[in-house]
């Protein structure tokens, strides 16, 4: 199997698991489980940030995020809109993309001023990644406010009855 179905595999599933963990988020009572849905949106929006960021990286633009994380925080629905076209953002960038062109190699600029220098395809496992760790903990938050995290497995998501083939 080639790299760039792989990483297209990838973003699908991210894409997958950010829609199901965005609606037991939804779930969360504001009433009566504020703190906890806080929680939760700084650490999605901390994921979109640093999704943003690296997608400026891969262009070779400059992202306008002085940290990891916005001051404010934006609404869930805001939030799972932005999330909704970063991800789409990401699937039509792969479509660009060769195999070749995972293994380019990018210079730039971390938010602490440092340099960076990844691949392509560096650039988008951390990004995979980065977001499978950090819901993780945002599934961990729901279940302390007795809300049933999605089941996030990618073996869920790749035999799931829709599953690309």
């Amino acid at each position: 199997m080639q790299a760039l179905h792989l990483m297209r595999s990838l973003f699908a599933y991210k894409a997958w698991a950010n829609e199901d963990l965005y609606d037991s988020v939804a779930r969360l009572p504001a009433e009566t489980r504020a703190a906890e849905l806080h929680a939760a949106l700084r650490v999605l929006n901390h994921i979109h940030v640093v999704d943003s960021i690296f997608a400026a990286h891969l262009q070779g633009q400059a992202h306008g995020y002085a940290g990891l994380n916005t001051p404010e925080t934006p609404g869930l629905a805001e939030l799972r809109a932005r999330v909704q076209a970063s991800d789409r953002w990401y699937l039509g960038y792969l479509d660009t993309l060769s195999d070749m062109a995972l293994g380019e190699v990018l210079d730039f600029t971390f938010v602490d001023g440092k340099p960076g220098r990844m691949s392509r395809a560096e650039m988008l496992l951390h990004v995979a990644t980065h977001g499978n760790y950090h819901r993780g903990a945002v599934g961990r938050i729901l279940v302390q406010a007795e809300v049933a995290p999605p089941p996030d497995a990618l073996t869920v998501f790749l035999h799931r009855p829709a599953a690309p083939a």
